[in-house]
C-alpha cells in the first residue's frame, strides 16, 4: 500500500509474509513529514512475547509522540475488522487520535466482503465515507486516502 500510494516501487519493504515489519520504519517524504510504519500485529506467526513487544513499542510512540497527526489502520478488505483492529480503534480513539481505517486487497475481495466489512466498522460508529477502500495492484482508494490524510495534515496545521 505505501509504495502504491507514494508512486515509488520498493520504498517499503514487502513480504508475502504477514508480520515482516518489526521495527518502526520512518520514511521522510517530500522533505515535510514522515509516515512511520510500525510492526503489524493481526496475522504475524510470532511468539507472544514479540507481540507484547510489539504492542510496547506501538503504546510508547502513539503516547509520546506530541506531532503524531493520525494512524492509517491497515485491515484486509476479505476478513473485515479483526478483533485487534476493534481494539486498536477504541484505545486510539481514547488516546484522542485521528484513525484511517484503511481495507486493503480490494482488489481480491468480493462485493459481500467488502459489504461485510463496511458494516462491521460502522457497528463500531464509523461511517462508510471515514473508510478507505485500497487496492495496491490497480490502485483503487489512492486518491481517497491522499485526501484524508490531506485533511489530517490541514486540521493539525490550522
Amino acid at each position: 500500500m505505501l509504495n502504491t500510494l507514494w508512486g515509488r516501487r520498493g520504498m517499503a519493504r514487502t513480504s508475502s509474509t504477514p508480520g515482516r515489519t518489526r521495527t518502526i520504519n520512518f520514511y521522510l517524504l517530500e522533505g515535510a513529514y514522515y509516515f512511520v510504519d510500525l510492526p503489524g500485529y493481526g496475522f504475524a506467526k510470532v511468539p507472544l512475547k514479540m507481540r507484547r513487544m510489539w504492542r510496547r513499542i506501538m503504546e510508547t510512540y502513539f503516547r509520546s509522540r506530541g506531532n503524531l497527526r493520525g494512524v492509517v489502520l491497515i485491515m484486509d478488505a476479505r476478513l473485515g475488522p479483526t478483533e485487534l483492529d476493534r481494539q486498536m480503534l477504541e484505545w486510539l480513539d481514547a488516546l484522542g487520535l485521528k484513525a484511517i481505517p484503511v481495507f486493503t486487497k480490494a482488489d481480491k475481495a468480493s462485493q459481500r466482503e467488502l459489504a461485510h466489512a463496511r458494516a462491521a466498522l460502522r457497528s463500531l460508529g464509523i461511517s462508510p465515507e471515514e473508510t478507505v477502500i485500497f487496492s495496491a495492484k490497480t490502485g483503487q482508494g489512492k486518491a481517497h486516502l491522499w485526501a484524508r490524510i490531506g485533511k489530517l495534515l490541514q486540521a493539525k496545521a490550522a
